[in-house]
């Protein structure tokens, strides 16, 4: 039995509403990246966005001496990385806290709590590189003899 024209209609308007979808589409964005150095530049007192280089986008903040974020990596979606002094300060504390609060979507307090206790751990007994989780993300700490780092992360998988 043959298709008659009232089968072809809805096949046709089928076609033409894909068609329509796909050209449509919305245009290429910034990555995630751009869009979380903008949002904290935008939300976070004295911090401006410096430059970007492949993955990562570096800011600049007075009580900090390097900050930056790092997306798509091997083992992470998106890293906050900041450099201060080597006793951190709770100032420090608190602006690595409220940064990783606005990219990670986890709140205020809790991020500033896992930054204060990565940071607080190293030592004479844990030694002058620290790791541990806190609330999903992963947080890195290390230290020299004049300054101490924080890397925090969230995995792929998370």
């Amino acid at each position: 039995m043959a298709l008659g024209p009232r089968f072809h209609r809805p096949i046709l308007l089928a076609v033409a509403l894909a068609l329509v979808a796909c050209v449509s589409a919305s245009p290429a964005r910034a990555d995630r990246c751009d869009d979380s150095a903008k949002e904290l530049a935008g939300q976070i007192d004295r911090l401006k966005v410096n430059f970007k280089a492949a993955n990562t986008v570096y800011l600049t903040h007075p009580l900090a001496k390097e900050l930056s974020v790092s997306c798509r990596g091997d083992k992470f979606s998106i890293e906050l990385y900041a450099k201060g002094d080597r006793k951190p300060k709770p100032e420090f504390i608190s602006l690595v806290g409220a940064m990783a609060a606005l990219v990670f979507s986890v709140t205020k307090d809790d991020t500033t709590t896992g930054a204060s206790r990565c940071l607080k751990r190293m030592g004479l007994l844990r030694g002058d590189k620290v790791s541990m989780r806190f609330r999903r993300l992963s947080l890195e700490c290390q230290r020299n003899k004049t300054e101490s780092w924080i890397a925090i992360t969230r995995g792929k998988d998370e």
